[in-house]
């Protein structure tokens, strides 16, 4: 049986488009000066849903978000548990005193990474606010960490995996339980 034939799908690829455009909607409301917004993709999918929500709060307002990358691999606690990955270069392309800041992950389980995130953006200065946008909640959370904007909250035990795919990654597209 392949891996496909075992995934069960949580998020068809037009339910995943419904879902960001959603997402796009709930940002441009609760943030009031877009100008002042800049979108960070927490690798590695979060890197890929930044570049998609770029684009859609472009095709909805017009604006230019400007957007970066902060990899939280060396403020993580739990190294010796989850092991070390290839290191994606952060980019802030901007100082991010006073900005309003959206952090953007695939998933969110215990929130260690978004702690670290936190963590390894603080080292770059202090925002006037950061927010959590994830496409998938699955819970298990270790620490009170809650995202600001959520594509869907999915239980899952412990040992399953979500997986985002994009089509200009992964050349199909939807949320995925495998």
């Amino acid at each position: 049986m392949s891996d496909k034939t075992k995934r069960i799908i949580i998020l068809s690829k037009d339910d995943l488009s419904k879902t960001i455009k959603r997402l796009t909607s709930e940002v441009v409301e609760k943030v009031k000066n877009l100008d002042n917004l800049l979108l960070v993709g927490i690798p590695t999918r979060g890197v890929d849903l930044t570049r998609v929500l770029e684009k859609e709060l472009f095709f909805m307002t017009g604006l230019k978000i400007r957007k970066g990358i902060i990899d939280p691999t060396f403020y993580r606690d739990d190294q010796n548990r989850v092991g070390t990955r290839l290191i994606k270069a952060t980019d802030i392309p901007t100082p991010i005193e006073k900005k309003e800041i959206l952090l953007i992950d695939d998933v969110i389980f215990t929130g260690r990474t978004t702690r670290a995130a936190m963590d390894a953006l603080y080292s770059w200065g202090r925002p006037r606010r950061v927010m959590l946008l994830v496409m998938i909640d699955r819970g298990h959370r270790e620490l009170p960490i809650q995202p600001d904007f959520c594509g869907k909250i999915v239980p899952t035990s412990k040992n399953e995996k979500i997986s985002l795919r994009l089509n200009n990654v992964d050349n199909e597209e939807g949320v995925f339980l495998e």
